[in-house]
């Protein structure tokens, strides 16, 4: 396959394509209920913002996401394990594939939160101060350049690279649904096993208790295994958006404020290990300040369980 034709390949994503006119539908009755009766839930502007980073996401993923399924195919093809011949397209390797790519959803979201340089590929799809459904098309603009690295284990043992994208696309479209303040909460046993809208609003929530928790794409027991879970309370609801808001709306801006706070931390630093700690170490380390990572901003929060 060449470069041109695993473009047009990525670029004509059939689920997303199918489901696109249901998250739009999914958005407007959103909207309309929002407006009908007063729930504070869309905000025009913020709105706006959301939708215009829609095509900017598409422009810069698609190269990415070529270049991922020519080395899916490279990886399958060279069969190094030699599972190529077991590992086909039946019931039960889609079954295993569905835990393995939310697994490695699991991965990539978490490291998204945890390793700065990443974290300023994925913020955009956080800086809103509003959760819903515009919020859900508000994707991570600079994700799209690392994104697909994670899934490259997945070839290797044995899976072909359209199983794997559509399994990508599948957990992407599940997702959409959780960006919601209209859903409270389902049947305890679901919200056991399943992420959830609840469990999603804690993960855009900025308080200290909610700060990079709950980052399960399907199934919400990789958290609660990874010690990274928290409850949604009651008595303490979510306030989305970032620790620090940005105050601007300009999509340009959403999707790269945070890599050039990247550049002026790094170039302040006075030692070279510094400026590499500002790049790979997690958001919110100063070498000058006081260390306002999560893991540090709960322990010092009072109650952050």
């Amino acid at each position: 396959m060449s470069l041109t034709e695993a473009i047009s390949k990525a670029m004509n994503d059939q689920l997303i394509l199918i489901a696109f006119p249901f998250f739009i539908a999914m958005l407007v009755i959103e909207f309309v209920m929002d407006r009908k009766r007063s729930l504070g839930l869309y905000e025009k502007k913020d709105m706006w913002t959301s939708l215009s980073m829609v095509p900017l996401t598409l422009l810069v993923d698609f190269m990415p996401k070529a270049l991922a399924l020519l080395a899916m195919i490279y990886l399958h093809d060279a069969n190094w394990l030699g599972l190529r011949d077991v590992i086909g397209r039946q019931w039960w390797a889609w079954g295993l594939l569905l835990f393995a790519d939310d697994l490695t959803y699991y991965v990539m979201h978490r490291m998204n939160h945890e390793v700065r340089i990443l974290w300023a590929g994925h913020v955009p799809h956080h800086s809103s101060q509003y959760l819903n459904y515009g919020t859900a098309l508000r994707q991570g603009v600079g994700e799209r350049l690392h994104k697909y690295l994670f899934w490259l284990w997945l070839p290797i043992i044995g899976f072909d690279a359209l199983m794997i994208f559509i399994m990508i696309s599948i957990n992407l479209i599940y997702q959409y649904w959780t960006h919601t303040e209209l859903v409270r909460r389902l049947p305890a046993p679901l919200e056991y096993i399943f992420n959830t809208a609840s469990h999603h609003r804690v993960h855009h929530a900025s308080q200290p208790r909610y700060l990079d928790r709950n980052h399960a794409g399907i199934f919400i027991f990789w958290d609660r295994l990874f010690g990274t879970f928290s409850e949604e309370k009651d008595f303490d609801p979510p306030k989305y958006g970032l620790t620090t808001n940005i105050e601007s709306h300009h999509p340009a801006y959403v999707a790269t404020h945070e890599y050039a706070a990247i550049w002026r931390d790094v170039k302040r630093a006075p030692k070279l290990s510094d400026k590499l700690k500002y790049i790979f170490w997690a958001p919110g380390w100063s070498h000058d300040g006081p260390d306002l990572r999560s893991k540090f901003v709960r322990q010092s929060a009072q109650d952050p369980v």
